[in-house]
């Protein structure tokens, strides 16, 4: 699974009432229209400057707080192609993967804003283009990439019928 797009760094703790706030999760369910208020507590404007594709960087502890899936649902109805961490909270890891939307640990100290990234979830890779960077990743399980190219968990069990562990 290959991935590529623009780099948004944030920093460390960004917790999931900062991806969505929780003024909007309890108006609607309407993924579409929680989608246009990611991360406009940190960045007001972030909606209106993303494409389809680009991709969410940030320190440690990304999606910390509460259980909640919106938060991923929301990011990937955005567009955002996956998101790049130092370390995530487990509960939004476990989220991100359930619901389709692709999680990678790595050192992102070496991504900027604006970066030009691709990710090749089975190698283990983040290149950054602009950079001429490689920054190795721990490889996602194979379990976990077809989870993700179909979809997510429920998408997955629809086309299989159940789930085999590697």
């Amino acid at each position: 699974m290959l991935l590529s797009g623009k780099s948004f760094k944030f920093g460390n703790d960004v917790n999931t009432d900062y991806i969505i706030s929780g003024k909007y999760k309890f108006k609607t369910l309407d993924m579409n229209e929680l989608a246009r208020h990611v991360m406009e507590d940190l960045d007001p404007d972030f909606y209106n400057k993303i494409s389809e594709g680009d991709m969410i960087v940030a320190g440690t502890n990304f999606g910390c707080g509460s259980s909640r899936e919106q938060a991923p649902l929301a990011i990937k109805h955005a567009g955002i192609s996956c998101v790049i961490a130092t370390s995530f909270a487990r509960i939004f890891y476990r989220n991100a993967i359930n619901t389709g939307l692709p999680v990678v640990e790595c050192d992102t100290s070496q991504i900027e804003e604006g970066d030009e990234l691709e990710v090749d979830l089975a190698e283990g890779l983040v290149f950054n283009r602009g950079r001429g960077l490689e920054i190795p990743v721990k490889p996602l399980p194979p379990s976990m990439i077809r989870i993700l190219a179909d979809g997510g968990l429920i998408k997955h069990f629809q086309k299989h019928g159940d789930f085999k562990f590697d």
